[in-house]
């Protein structure tokens, strides 16, 4: 099997799984992200060379754990009465529980920028590592599977909007960059990427998102703003997530994270900009639920 075929199946199966599990059910959504999470944790545990085990284990049971908490509490009170005959209270402030996770995935995320710029830095230390592990892996996954609720409750077309907006975003930053990039963007760490190409992926994902609000998400004029934001959003923070991703890429000496997608690398290539976009743009509709 040539290349491109193998490279085009492998593509087909990953959307269609994305879109498939997360139009099906909330849970099919849940889990299908816990896995990739997982997949993501013994990636990053490759490229930053750590041991896996314990990750893998904490990035589940934090996982999981915040799942339950935030969107099955009673349905978690209610399993622990029945299986071991007492009454637990699941006292948790999901506001209070939301802003701490932010404030570390911001904070981590800063360090992830900052990193980005440190030229000659090629080892990591320790806890630098689990840092990123946290802030940098595990936790926007959680916040992924929290901004697919937007205001109040499940709607699969937040999270299929979001893919499009990156995957448009990636498809024109490489073919206005292809056409006419001359000026690098960030050349010691991604060579073919290019300023114009990058502002061709933005322009194209804000055209794109306008169709998304008013054709798919069919929103008010109000909506139709704020997806013009959340592309700005996939455009500038997508875009720095993939550069960090090659920045971890280059400093462990391999061109993919993993071999799992013939043709496409593993799932740490797949959903380098989304993972790094997604805590920004729960921050963004939290700010917006606030001022209105």
């Amino acid at each position: 099997m040539n290349e491109t075929l193998k490279r085009a199946i492998s593509g087909a199966v990953y959307i269609l799984l994305l879109i498939g599990s997360t139009l099906y059910s909330k849970e099919s959504f849940f889990t299908l992200f816990g896995v990739f999470m997982l997949i993501a944790v013994y990636e990053f545990c490759n490229l930053i060379q750590i041991k896996k085990v314990f990750p893998i284990l904490f990035g589940f049971l934090l996982y999981s754990s915040i799942i339950l908490v935030s969107f099955y509490k009673n349905d978690t009170e209610a399993f622990l009465l029945k299986n071991f005959n007492k009454n637990y209270d699941i006292d948790i402030n999901i506001n209070q529980l939301n802003l701490v996770l932010l404030v570390i995935t911001m904070v981590v995320s800063i360090k992830c920028i900052l990193f980005l710029f440190y030229d000659k830095m090629q080892t990591i230390s320790n806890s630098s590592k689990y840092l990123y592990l946290l802030g940098y892996i595990i936790l926007p996954f959680i916040f992924i599977v929290k901004i697919s609720f937007g205001i109040n409750s499940y709607n699969p077309k937040i999270i299929l909007g979001l893919f499009i907006l990156i995957w448009t975003n990636d498809t024109f930053a490489y073919i206005v960059g292809k056409s006419i990039g001359k000026n690098k963007l960030f050349e010691r760490i991604s060579p073919k990427k290019t300023i114009e190409g990058f502002v061709g992926g933005i322009v194209f994902a804000v055209i794109a998102s306008y169709f998304i609000s008013k054709y798919y998400i069919e929103g008010k004029q109000l909506a139709q703003y704020i997806w013009i934001g959340i592309a700005l959003m996939v455009g500038v923070f997508g875009t720095t997530g993939d550069l960090i991703e090659s920045k971890f890429k280059r400093i462990a000496g391999v061109k993919d994270s993993g071999k799992i997608m013939p043709g496409h690398g593993g799932v740490l290539d797949r959903l380098d900009s989304v993972i790094f976009v997604a805590p920004f743009i729960f921050l963004f509709y939290q700010i917006l639920n606030y001022v209105s």
